[in-house]
């Protein structure tokens, strides 16, 4: 078998998907992305055909050593985004060629479902209570929300008294039992996590995800003693090197690696193995499409330590379109009281409905982060 022909497609609301073909008809997809930076990642893809052509799929991991070492520059965020996509069609090959699902090609399941949260939010705080009793009345048991607005360096405490009230008022909407993760995005700095992290533990919380922005991860040994509250990070790491040092130095209690970021499969399942060595958890993050989702439900069913997974149905991004609208049986992802099932068809699980994404790359799309000032006019992280 031999890959033949690699195809991107920017379909909306930010997403960008692959589909590689090979000589004896057999297809994968993939989707190798950057929210904001779609365009370059389907650039990378195209740079790193020119190895693909004519090479058999089925060598999975000699293909992943070859097209992250042959670089001289290797890593970050666009590299890896546009390798993870090719990994996870890859995988999708293989198992469609054999008439297997991936996570039997990792070796079998270890769960046939696995707990889903639901976002409410939280971004310009307004109505997440609602949105969360929303959620938990469609089925979830857990949900997640963005905890502050932008805050500077040092801020005030009427920013601090917002923020607890919001995540009050979510905890009494949904009460004692219901799971919520707090996102600090990253855009919390050290002098304001300290406060924040203190402030939230009476409401009991699920994690606090990216406390501080990864790059800042020696800041965690002094924040992690400040709370009971587990504390998760890794959406904007991208390698086994780069979890390295925080898991190896004690700093958080859940990874989130992105299989659409973090190399893909091959990668990610690498890097959670890593963590269970840690006893660290692992919720992959995926406010993504369908085949990321697939892509991550597979490695789910195979890593002992998942305990819960992101999912982007009926997120605030999705305006245009939404997580089902790609497959041609919406009924793959069966939620189900907070579950989600593991898809057990060949390859990845799932059918894309490639007329309707031929038909929707026609519009493409150029999304962008939101861009935030402060009251003095610097910028805010989002």
């Amino acid at each position: 078998m031999k890959i033949t022909k690699l195809t991107t497609f920017i379909v909306p609301p930010r997403w960008c998907f692959l589909k590689v073909e090979t000589d004896q008809g057999v297809t994968g997809w993939g989707e190798p992305v950057v929210e904001g930076r779609a365009h370059t990642v389907a650039a990378a893809v195209d740079e790193l055909s020119d190895y693909l052509i004519g090479k058999d799929p089925r060598n999975i991991e000699d293909i992943w050593t070859v097209l992250y070492r042959g670089g001289f520059y290797r890593g970050g965020a666009v590299h890896m985004s546009a390798l993870a996509g090719i990994d996870q069609a890859l995988w999708d090959i293989k198992g469609k060629a054999l008439g297997v699902s991936v996570s039997d090609l990792l070796g079998g399941q270890v769960r046939d479902k696995i707990r889903v949260y639901s976002w409410i939010g939280g971004d310009r705080p307004a109505d997440t209570a609602r949105a969360a009793k929303d959620a938990v009345a469609r089925g979830f048991t857990a949900v997640k929300m963005n905890g502050t607005e932008e805050l500077q360096f040092v801020d005030s405490f009427e920013k601090v008294d917002l923020a607890l009230a919001n995540v009050a008022a979510v905890r009494d909407a949904v009460g004692p039992n219901v799971g919520i993760g707090v996102d600090f995005h990253g855009r919390v700095h050290k002098p304001m996590a300290k406060v924040l992290m203190k402030e939230l533990d009476p409401y009991k919380l699920m994690f606090i995800e990216e406390p501080v922005l990864s790059e800042n991860y020696e800041a965690l040994k002094e924040l992690a003693p400040l709370t009971s509250t587990p504390i998760a990070l890794g959406e904007r790491l991208f390698s086994r090197w780069d979890f390295k040092r925080v898991l190896s130095e004690g700093y958080v209690d859940i990874i989130q690696p992105d299989a659409s970021h973090a190399g893909g499969i091959t990668e990610t399942r690498k890097i959670a193995n890593m963590a269970e060595a840690y006893d660290v958890a692992l919720a992959l993050h995926c406010p993504l499409g369908p085949i990321a989702l697939a892509a991550c439900l597979q490695l789910d069913a195979v890593c002992y330590n998942a305990f819960i997974q992101e999912q982007s149905l009926g997120i605030h991004y999705n305006e245009s379109n939404d997580l089902l609208d790609y497959v041609r049986d919406p009924g793959v992802f069966d939620y189900d009281q907070g579950f989600v099932k593991i898809p057990n068809g060949p390859g990845l699980g799932i059918e894309i409905n490639e007329e309707y994404v031929i038909e929707r790359a026609a519009i493409g799309h150029r999304w962008r982060n939101p861009i935030w000032r402060h009251a003095d006019g610097s910028f805010a992280e989002w």
